[in-house]
């Protein structure tokens, strides 16, 4: 691995290459990886931290319909490491809305 790869990895902390990382204490952004294609590498800042956490089905349809084009875009694009962390299966959040907005669960 060339030097400027570990640098960049002990730098943020991450485990690997490829290997999305959350990021609590980011003023901005939920998440960190340093995605590799080929011989490109390129460190990417993704989801919001503001976003709150309605990871309900309907919510998770929604954010994949909305960002379709940039997730098949793949490892280089922020939407893909978001639906990747955030959205998708087993390794998805699982929290559900507030008791404070609408959806119910089970429903």
């Amino acid at each position: 691995m060339e030097e400027r790869v570990k640098n960049i990895l002990k730098k943020y902390g991450l485990s690997g290459v490829n290997k999305a990382k959350k990021t609590p204490s980011h003023p901005t952004k939920k998440g960190i990886v340093l995605a590799k294609v080929g011989d490109k590498v390129r460190l990417i800042r993704f989801g919001d931290q503001k976003m709150g956490h309605n990871y309900s089905p309907e919510a998770r349809k929604s954010f994949k319909a909305r960002h379709a084009k940039n997730i098949a875009k793949g490892k280089m694009s922020a939407a893909f490491w978001a639906d990747k962390a955030f959205w998708s299966g087993p390794q998805g959040d699982k929290k559900m809305p507030p008791k404070s907005q609408k959806y119910t669960r089970g429903l």
